[in-house]
């Protein structure tokens, strides 16, 4: 794989698209496209908001969608009811294109029911299981914690960790499903893999810079200041 064979971009709710959707404006919510350029295969992470949107921007890069990555189950994910507002997603997605949408097994049933897309619309993965798109291949890393299901994706030493890790601070665990033990463990040990030259990509753009390199990660982000899970529960167990 080359860098000209890598498709990669990074779209911003409210900025990128979906700019007249007032909620998409404020969860500031990142959007990803990920393919193979001599293909013209890509997979959508997480989309929402404005389905023909980001569908014509693949268009408009000579792309087409044939797969969804589901980072969790989370409406401003995937869509759904929040807060009293309907987000479409993934389901309005497959009523435009035919494509599987890869979940982790834990968070399969969750993405079902938050947003009505059918049992075989949903296939079920492992952590470490890979994604091929034309000849690119996107690992999936399991990472519990902010829900049973949560995982991101490493492709090309770049990491989109969705709402398990921002620039600053982390998914929160006070929600359902959510398991602070467990999301100190998806941040020490089953990310501890990704080497620090790997550049975050995050879920949310909750701080000035849109990515970051990871060593700068674990060495400015305050969650990883705790040297110990037992320090890490006093300081953000709920």
């Amino acid at each position: 794989m080359t860098d000209a064979t890598l498709y990669f971009r990074q779209l911003l709710s409210g900025k990128d698209f979906a700019q007249d959707d007032p909620l998409a404006q404020q969860m500031v919510n990142f959007v990803y496209l990920i393919g193979d350029r001599s293909t013209g295969e890509a997979v959508i992470v997480d989309p929402a908001y404005d389905i023909t949107g980001i569908l014509d921007i693949l268009a408009e890069d000579g792309m087409r969608c044939t797969g969804v990555l589901a980072t969790h189950y989370h409406p401003d994910h995937v869509g759904g009811s929040m807060m009293g507002y309907d987000i479409i997603g993934a389901k309005e997605l497959l009523e435009q294109v035919s494509v599987p949408i890869h979940a982790q097994a834990a968070e399969a049933e969750f993405i079902r029911k938050v947003t009505g897309v059918g049992q075989n619309d949903v296939v079920e993965h492992i952590s470490g299981d890979l994604v091929t798109v034309g000849g690119i291949d996107i690992e999936l890393i399991h990472t519990p914690g902010h829900t049973p299901g949560s995982q991101c994706f490493l492709v090309d030493n770049r990491l989109v960790a969705g709402d398990t890790l921002f620039l600053e601070g982390c998914g929160r665990t006070d929600l359902p499903g959510g398991d602070p033990a467990q999301l100190y463990q998806s941040l020490t040990q089953r990310l501890g893999k990704v080497p620090d030259s790997a550049v975050l990509f995050p879920g949310h753009r909750y701080s000035p810079a849109p990515s970051a390199s990871l060593g700068d990660t674990r060495q400015n982000n305050f969650v990883f200041a705790p040297t110990s899970e037992e320090q890490w529960l006093a300081m953000f167990g709920q």
